[in-house]
């Protein structure tokens, strides 16, 4: 996120274009384009990954995915 800041910065004192702001973190344009939008919406916040601190609802409870586990290793 620190990183997002100093290109981010960098891209509004017309430092960097768009295009270079984008190679610097590794993704394309549009996807800067989607950050600046979060970004200016939320802040810091914006930018992080709300699908990793989701509880997913069809996961397999551990015990069972412990017993297909064994269940392979055997055959």
């Amino acid at each position: 996120m620190m990183r997002f800041e100093e290109v981010y910065f960098g891209w509004s004192e017309r430092r960097l274009t768009q295009r270079e702001a984008a190679r610097l973190l590794g993704v394309h344009e549009r996807t800067f384009r989607r950050y600046i939008n979060c970004y200016h919406e939320n802040g810091l916040e914006g930018l992080l990954d709300k699908r990793l601190s989701r509880v997913l609802h069809r996961r397999a409870p551990p015990d069972e995915v412990l017993a297909v586990e064994r269940f392979y290793r055997q055959r």
